[in-house]
């Protein structure tokens, strides 16, 4: 999956935020409707651009019980104020990370004692991933209203209206929607999706290419592994993109490597290429850039959990 982002978090922090909503809208509901929009699209803006800060911590246990109140937060907000851009944004892209650090990954832990209950966590993932992948497709309606309807129709057509300022909305919309068919494969009707996913990030590497530090070159390596289309050899399509991942992101990312590692050297044996690439990734210092400390250190986790788990991933 590609890199996360989670904002910082302390263990007073949401009852802060609580404090000021209350205070807030108490305000509102004695002075007007006038001041309660603005005070719910001030807290909006605030809330939207949290994910900047939150990425710096590496407690994944508090991030783990922090964010899903900061979620419900921007739900509520939403509620109220639901064509706030920067808050579809920010909802979109935090259901996405809470599910894939939290749901998707410790799935695929248990299920080795448990398949049942790894099953139902998958179901759970699928389910955020499609709530994450509403919330943007809602940011997209309001750059190109009726997008959702153009894009079943022509995809490649339905997002050429889209500008550099669009990018993070094409890509948390593509990647929560990619996140919920690989969760579960055999979805029909979701894997008929597939060519809007394919417009969304392709229309975003056109646009930005080093967005988020080469966030969506790091999402293609899994993705053209998979791809229905495309000329040549997949798996040389995903270097490519595993490279400029790796040069935008000054090596300092472990996403690019934990990625390619799962998705070409293990499905392709490549046992000495999948030891070499997740130990890398473990020598990554995740505080040398600490906008990427959290994202690191979940992946750093991954990285671990699969160097432990190779005499079952590798038919010796």
């Amino acid at each position: 999956m590609k890199d996360t982002r989670y904002p910082q978090a302390s263990s007073g922090r949401p009852w802060k935020i609580l404090a000021v909503v209350i205070v807030f809208l108490f305000s509102a509901s004695s002075t007007g409707c006038s001041f309660k929009q603005i005070a719910i699209n001030k807290l909006g803006d605030a809330l939207s651009q949290e994910g900047t800060t939150y990425a710096s911590d590496d407690d994944l246990e508090l991030i783990k019980g922090a964010v899903p109140f900061s979620l419900k937060l921007m739900e509520s907000l939403l509620a109220e104020s639901p064509r706030h851009k920067g808050l579809l944004l920010a909802t979109c892209r935090g259901f996405t990370q809470y599910s894939y650090a939290f749901v998707q990954q410790d799935a695929d832990v248990v299920e080795e004692n448990d398949v049942a209950e790894a099953m139902e966590m998958r179901l759970r993932a699928r389910r955020l991933y499609l709530r994450a992948r509403n919330y943007g497709l809602r940011g997209l309606e309001l750059v190109q209203p009726g997008f959702e309807r153009m894009a079943r129709n022509s995809p490649s057509q339905a997002v050429r209206a889209f500008k550099p300022e669009d990018v993070a909305l094409l890509y948390w919309t593509a990647a929560s929607w990619a996140a919920a068919i690989s969760v579960t494969k055999d979805d029909a009707d979701l894997i008929a999706d597939l060519p809007v996913v394919e417009a969304l990030i392709y229309r975003a590497l056109e646009l930005d290419e080093g967005f988020d530090g080469g966030a969506i070159h790091s999402f293609l390596i899994a993705y053209e592994m998979n791809r229905q289309t495309g000329s040549g050899n997949p798996e040389e399509r995903a270097r490519r993109h595993f490279r400029r991942a790796m040069e935008l992101s000054e090596g300092k990312l472990c996403g690019p490597l934990v990625t390619f590692a799962e998705s070409v050297s293990l499905p392709k044996q490549e046992k000495a290429e999948f030891k070499k690439l997740l130990r890398q990734a473990l020598d990554v210092d995740p505080d040398a850039k600490p906008g990427w400390r959290l994202v690191n250190t979940i992946m750093q986790r991954r990285a671990r959990w699969l160097l432990g788990r190779m005499d079952v991933l590798f038919l010796d």
